[in-house]
């Protein structure tokens, strides 16, 4: 039987400035190569045959072929120009998806993601439609109130990586509708059209690179292999 098609979106839409850099974090070096250039290699060491889009600011699509020129990076991969927002960013990736699969949607600045998580992600979402990697906070978690904060049960809640994995039909009819302020993720994107939603269990590896700590984190795991 001929296995599903796959797709990854890569959104890498990210500038430089929580980093305090010019650059933008995608294009920054973890031991020796940009991250963005880690985190397609993650999901092509899970499957060669996986369909990568990788999206990226219309301003940065030069840079990005000059860096894979630079590294002789020659994994395959089409790149399309992002929207304004997330949002608009995976809906354009969306549109270089053909037919049916499972579609994966994954940061572009999560380098660390295990090929183990990124398998039970795909295979959880041919199984129930939807697949969300999440890890259980390590720390203490207060609400606010509006009459200051209050201290809620740490083991009801869970912090949402990616990849997140859907059936594309799914992804495709959740990412029709008008964008709504509360869309954080594609699960809640998803879930907004009365799907619901498999959570994957992640990794606190599995780090999105946003601050100059983050940084520093992932140069000691790229150094740990």
């Amino acid at each position: 039987m001929a296995k599903t098609p796959e797709y990854a979106i890569i959104v890498a839409g990210g500038s430089g400035s929580r980093m305090q850099h010019e650059l933008p974090k995608q294009f920054m070096e973890v031991a020796g190569k940009p991250i963005l250039m880690h985190t397609i290699e993650r999901f092509h060491k899970y499957n060669p045959a996986v369909r990568m889009v990788v999206v990226l600011p219309q301003e940065q699509l030069n840079t990005w072929r000059s860096l894979c020129q630079k590294h002789g990076f020659r994994l395959f991969h089409m790149t399309v120009p992002g929207g304004a927002t997330r949002f608009g960013s995976v809906r354009n990736g969306l549109d270089a998806v053909m037919g049916d699969g499972l579609v994966a949607v994954h940061d572009g600045v999560r380098p660390f993601v295990a090929v183990e998580t990124i398998q039970a992600a795909y295979e959880a979402a041919a199984t129930y439609g939807s697949a969300v990697v999440a890890v259980s906070p390590k720390d203490s978690i207060r609400e606010l109130t509006a009459e200051g904060s209050r201290a809620v049960p740490r083991a009801k809640y869970k912090l949402v990586q990616t990849p997140q994995v859907f059936q594309a039909s799914i992804l495709r009819k959740a990412y029709e509708q008008p964008e709504q302020e509360y869309f954080t993720d594609d699960a809640s994107v998803v879930e907004s059209i009365g799907e619901s939603i498999t959570l994957v269990e992640g990794s606190y590896r599995n780090i999105k690179i946003t601050t100059p700590e983050d940084l520093l984190l992932a140069e000691a795991f790229a150094r740990e292999g």
